[in-house]
């Protein structure tokens, strides 16, 4: 649990007793390629923190279409926020894209950190604000920016994507055809 015992203490200031506490409140657990971490239509009481792994967010529409809202790799936090925080049932289904390692934030030992850690409620606001801020940015970009343009920037925000999940669910992700992904993905090699 050290990397998560890391990125908290890069966002607050955290004494070794609070970390020990709130880490003693937390678990680890695996999941196969393909598993399913988060079900929609569920009331989400976990938020996620990925050691090893990649995450896909995906929703269905009406039609029963699946979408790829949001990758998560190493050393990010994850649920679906909005259940999370409102206890409403979840829009979104997790699912790990490889074997995936994860440790288990569970509502009570984040409900325990706003109260008894010093800065556990600036914990939480910060994670809030990364969050919002990334999907605000991506909801931007689907309509401001060309296709190649959201290409290059998943490339630097996930590094190696192409290596560790399906085209089918990049083109989702970039909000295109695979077929365009293919086009994309020659013009890159080109240049």
């Amino acid at each position: 649990m050290d990397n998560l015992k890391e990125t908290i203490s890069q966002m607050i200031s955290i004494s070794e007793d609070e970390a020990n506490d709130f880490m003693s409140m937390c678990y680890r657990r695996k999941f196969k390629k393909k598993e399913i971490l988060s079900e929609d239509y569920k009331i989400i009481d976990e938020v996620y923190f990925i050691e090893k792994g990649i995450i896909r967010v995906k929703i269905f529409d009406l039609g029963g279409t699946e979408h790829t809202i949001h990758f998560a790799i190493e050393n990010q936090f994850i649920a679906d926020y909005r259940a999370f925080l409102t206890r409403e049932k979840s829009s979104y289904q997790l699912e790990a894209m490889e074997p995936t390692d994860v440790i288990v934030l569970p509502k009570e030992a984040i409900e325990w950190g706003y109260v008894h850690m010093n800065e556990g409620e600036k914990l939480g606001r910060l994670i809030a604000e990364y969050y919002f801020t990334y999907l605000d940015r991506r909801i931007e970009h689907l309509y401001t920016l060309t296709p190649i343009q959201r290409y290059d920037l998943m490339n630097e925000i996930f590094p190696n994507i192409h290596n560790r999940v399906p085209q089918h669910m990049i083109a989702s992700y970039l909000g295109i055809t695979p077929i365009h992904l293919s086009r994309i993905k020659r013009e890159a090699i080109k240049t």
